[in-house]
């Protein structure tokens, strides 16, 4: 906003000025230039990086992957087969199966979610500020929500709500069924998180998620801000009266989470070999008590090969657990599947580093895989466990 002065008419005020409307003009400029200062005070940051859609080459071909066959060599058992008919011991198996890429042309997608009601998966990419979703029935792939503050893991409670951890937001929100968003946690002991990561939802409603500080380290992911929080913790939101605790402060950079299928143990990673070669690079596993919202008895459940990190899991039924790979040596890009006891029973490898990955289809069947710039899906002889 401008305001001009205004001079009067020499010939109206006896060849002179006219004071009064000088004093007024001047009065409007000094309070605009108050106000100008006051709006350039409250100006905030974008709502969130924003990328730019990756067009400049021709997308990655869909459905399966080159050179495949069946049985598929990407499917990888660490038992050796006892009949030619695929690799034995490893439920990533199906039979008449391949690994396919269903969709592509993201910059690093992560956090996927499936919705049985719509048969449909979320997932977040990071840099281009959105979640995508992708339409299992017909393969459609569209934008579900831009901006999305950065969003990095999904997850979906038992009232098939959205819950979304946000880097730029610094915080955790559900989208409720109306489409209204609910910040669910931003601040811990007043100040704020660092940049939460991923989430689970118990069966009672609490809501469990790590806050590593990867969305508050630069510009591509985030917005580059100060840590506020002196370390970076796992923590637990009770739905009804909102108070959030911390139950984990010993981690370098808790990621991923994902609870056994009857929610006795918690898996969480600790991808803290991305801030220094000493660091962990591993699955930690706790025992649960949901009642009393407390974790103990922790132990590393398994390591992963460094320099590979894995920041992604999920249970099957039968309470084997499913990760992600990635970031190390090529050859172990894709997926690691353990059994309850930590036996490595197979890999799936995938061409790209994969960030993370979720059960889907409506046999609950369906393994979506993130793998950088593409969404992989390969059918298993395994169900995921049906809660997040």
């Amino acid at each position: 906003m401008t305001t001009s002065l205004t001079l009067s008419d020499p010939q109206q005020q006896g060849g002179g000025f006219d004071r009064r409307k000088i004093l007024t003009g001047a009065a409007a400029l000094a309070a605009s230039t108050v106000t100008m200062k006051t709006a350039s005070a409250a100006s905030v940051a974008p709502l969130g990086q924003t990328g730019a859609p990756t067009t400049a080459s021709p997308p990655l071909p869909l459905g399966p992957l080159s050179g495949a066959r069946y049985p598929d060599a990407r499917l990888e058992s660490m038992k050796k087969p006892k009949v030619s008919f695929g690799p034995t011991g490893f439920p990533a198996f199906a039979g008449t199966m391949a690994v396919e890429r269903v969709a592509t042309g993201f910059r690093w997608a992560e956090g996927p979610v499936y919705f049985p009601a719509g048969r449909y998966v979320l997932f977040s990419d990071i840099p281009n500020n959105r979640i995508m979703r992708f339409s299992e029935d017909d393969g459609h792939l569209s934008v579900y929500r831009q901006p999305s503050m950065n969003s990095n893991g999904n997850t979906i409670d038992r009232e098939g709500r959205l819950i979304t951890c946000e880097h730029s937001g610094r915080r955790v929100t559900r989208t409720e069924l109306d489409g209204s968003i609910t910040i669910i946690a931003d601040k811990y002991n007043g100040k704020k998180l660092n940049s939460p990561n991923d989430a689970v939802v118990a069966a009672d409603g609490t809501i469990w998620f790590c806050d590593p500080a990867y969305g508050i380290g630069g510009y591509y992911e985030g917005i580059k801000a100060d840590a506020e929080q002196e370390k970076k913790n796992v923590y637990r939101v009770d739905p009804k009266s909102g108070d959030i605790k911390m139950v984990v402060d010993d981690f370098v950079e808790p990621n991923g989470l994902c609870f056994s299928p009857d929610e006795k143990k918690l898996y969480i990673c600790d991808t803290g070999f991305t801030d220094g070669p000493d660091n962990p690079s591993h699955i930690r596993v706790f025992d649960v008590d949901l009642a009393a919202g407390k974790l103990s008895n922790s132990k590393v459940f398994a390591d992963m090969p460094k320099p590979s990190i894995t920041d992604g899991l999920r249970c099957d039924r039968e309470g084997r657990l499913w990760c992600s790979v990635g970031w190390g040596d090529p050859n172990e890009d894709g997926v690691r599947c353990y059994t309850a006891d930590g036996d490595l029973l197979g890999k799936i490898h995938i061409p790209e580093t994969v960030a993370n990955l979720c059960f889907g289809g409506q046999q609950r069947n369906r393994l979506y895989i993130c793998g950088s710039s593409s969404l992989y899906a390969v059918y298993t002889s395994a169900q995921g466990a049906m809660k997040p």
